[in-house]
């Protein structure tokens, strides 16, 4: 991707895609991510190291990674919670009327 020429890439990029072909590129992906970190965990388990360096010289470990994957999804289905409140003016968990 030349993010040069096209910086906003990542938020026009689905634009014209059903909701069944981003249905379906996002099981691929997690059959993807769930392959890799199997194939992660037999070569050396949660505390194996990344094939990955930081610009800063940090190689992370699997956990690491993991944990920082789930800190993230979280924050943002928070997000969600936000949006969810906004439209039906219900808050946190509570039931629909």
């Amino acid at each position: 991707m030349d993010w040069d020429a096209e910086p906003d890439w990542e938020w026009r990029s689905a634009a014209d895609d059903s909701a069944a072909q981003l249905l379906a590129l996002w099981r691929d992906t997690v059959a993807t991510s769930r392959l890799m970190i199997e194939e992660a965990l037999a070569e050396g388990g949660l505390d194996g190291l990344a094939r990955w360096t930081s610009p800063e010289g940090d190689t992370p470990s699997l956990r690491r990674i993991l944990v920082d994957l789930i800190e993230e999804y979280a924050r943002h289905v928070g997000h969600a919670d936000l949006i969810r409140e906004s439209v039906d003016g219900l808050v946190g968990e509570d039931p629909p009327h």
